[in-house]
């Protein structure tokens, strides 16, 4: 078993409105990943995820596709303290 990792991502494009945070928080939950995410006011989705390494890399390739109806443009990924927690919240 890894050491658990945290990333930190930011996706920008037409992600709002797309159901974007409850797809990522349905993922999470399947892949045993805690952490969250949330809508910021420039129109970005913020996430942190954290757990086993396969699972996280999991999570980012999907923000990078992001769900039917978003389209992503580009993903800021930087590694990132854990905080804690074992669920994933949608913020």
């Amino acid at each position: 078993m890894s050491d658990p990792v945290a990333k930190r991502v930011v996706v920008h494009g037409s992600v709002q409105g797309v159901f974007f945070r409850e797809t990522t928080r349905r993922k999470a939950e399947q892949r045993g990943v805690s952490g969250w995410v949330r809508n910021c006011p420039d129109g970005t989705v913020e996430a942190l995820f954290q757990g086993e390494p396969g699972a996280v890399d999991a999570m980012v390739a999907f923000a990078r596709e992001g769900p039917r109806g978003a389209s992503v443009e580009r993903v800021d990924v930087t590694d990132a303290s854990p905080e804690g927690g074992g669920e994933f919240a949608v913020r």
